[in-house]
């Protein structure tokens, strides 16, 4: 199986266009002000603008009101929803969308029963816990922490870059990889030459899975 990859983060038309160049599955749009990466509605909708058909545009969002969501679907074309803060599972479902529920690797966190508390959602997102943050931290996990029968459900975040993400679908062999810090020059700001190597260092986990 091939793993799927979504570039978060993006801020300007032309990383999307080289994200979308790459080969990249799917694309985030930070819609959570207090973060550097997030961008305004008017912003993710012109982002939205610059896609082909068959590359998903995901919308992130902390905690967000059920207002504020349903004012982005109303003004951004938005495949995905992403809910990154400590939303319940009926705060995730309800928007007519289909949706991830990101979860920081805090200790002592039972993955098993939080894939069974949020059922409805299409996949969970592992990210780096640390106090304080939302995401974006840009450190890594331990992965053998990830249950091997969840992988398929589980799109893998959280310190990866071109140089370790081989190794992290070789160990996780998750459904996707998500990355945003990795493939940056400054906060919000992608690099194509970042973003290629990252989709290469993808190929080559492929070929351990």
């Amino acid at each position: 199986m091939r793993t799927r990859v979504k570039i978060c983060g993006l801020t300007r038309a032309t990383d999307v266009e080289a994200a979308v160049t790459a080969g990249v599955d799917a694309v985030g749009f930070v819609l959570y002000p207090p973060s550097p990466r997030a961008v305004t509605l008017e912003q993710a909708a012109a982002l939205c603008a610059v896609l082909p058909p068959f590359v998903t545009a995901v919308g992130l969002f902390v905690d967000a009101a059920p207002a504020a969501v349903e004012a982005a679907l109303n003004q951004v074309p938005l495949d995905l929803l992403q809910f990154h803060g400590d939303e319940e599972p009926d705060q995730c479902s309800g928007f007519g969308r289909r949706w991830i529920k990101a979860l920081r690797m805090r200790p002592g966190i039972d993955l098993n029963a939080e894939r069974q508390r949020y059922a409805g959602a299409d996949g969970l997102l592992l990210d780096t816990f640390q106090p304080g943050q939302a995401g974006g931290t840009g450190q890594r996990f331990d992965w053998a922490r990830v249950p091997a029968e969840l992988a398929p459900d589980i799109v893998l975040a959280g310190g990866l870059n071109a140089s370790n993400v081989a190794q992290a679908i070789g160990s996780v062999r998750p459904y996707g990889v998500d990355v945003s810090g990795g493939v940056e020059v400054a906060k919000g700001i992608k690099d194509a030459k970042l973003i290629f190597a990252f989709m290469q260092g993808v190929r080559d986990g492929d070929k351990r899975r």
